[in-house]
This record gives structure tokens, sequence and C-alpha cells, in this order.
């Protein structure tokens, strides 16, 4: 397979995918997650913090039954380690049930809304 734009040498695609094209890794990621009761939120964003390549975060509570909560973690930085992430949430005992968004690369896309058209 070649990557061919008007005007353009012909490149082969495997030599592409060898290139690092992102300056940067994973800038934000959101997860949607089911943990127990402790730790407590303050805790844990404090737990989730120490990761080195975290540089903020944001949990918000949205559910609360007998036992469990659910909560939304919005986390940012250069090159966040999703592995990393999960291992702090499964030592807390949470469990992540979803990846609700990614942002990656040199700048932040923020995702736009479309309206419906009028028919």
């Amino acid at each position: 397979m070649t990557d061919r734009g008007e005007g353009q040498e012909t490149r082969p695609m495997s030599r592409l995918r060898g290139m690092s094209l992102l300056a940067q890794g994973i800038r934000r990621i959101v997860l949607d997650v089911l943990k127990p009761h402790t730790p407590r939120l303050t805790d844990l964003a404090l737990m989730l913090s120490r990761d080195e390549q975290v540089n903020g975060l944001n949990i918000s509570l949205k559910e609360v039954d007998q036992n469990t909560e659910s909560i939304t973690i919005t986390l940012e930085g250069d090159n966040l380690q999703f592995e990393s992430i999960k291992e702090i949430l499964e030592q807390a005992g949470a469990v992540i049930h979803s990846i609700d968004q990614v942002v990656a690369g040199k700048h932040f896309v923020e995702e736009v809304t479309l309206q419906p058209e009028n028919t």
C-alpha cells in the first residue's frame, strides 16, 4: 500500500507507521468508573495525582448506591499511560466501565456538536 497526495511522491505506508507522527502522547482521558465507598474521592484523587504523567485531574460523583459510587475521572498530562492509571484504580478496588474520551497530539481538539438539519 502507498500513501499518495496530489503532486507528492509515493511513500510506503509501512514507513509512515514507523514514524512518530505525534509530538505528544495521550493528553486527556475521561473514564467512567465504578468504585467502592473507600477510598474517599479525595484519597483517590491523591493516588492518581502521584503518577508522574498526570498534570491534573477532576473526579465527579455521578451516583451513589449502597456499596458503590459511579464517578467520572478526567485526567490531563503530556503522555498519560493508560495501564498505569488502570493499575492505580484497580488497587483502589475500582473498575473502569468505559473510556469516554481520549485526546492525543500536539493540541487539544475539543469535540464539535453539530446541529441537526431542519427537514
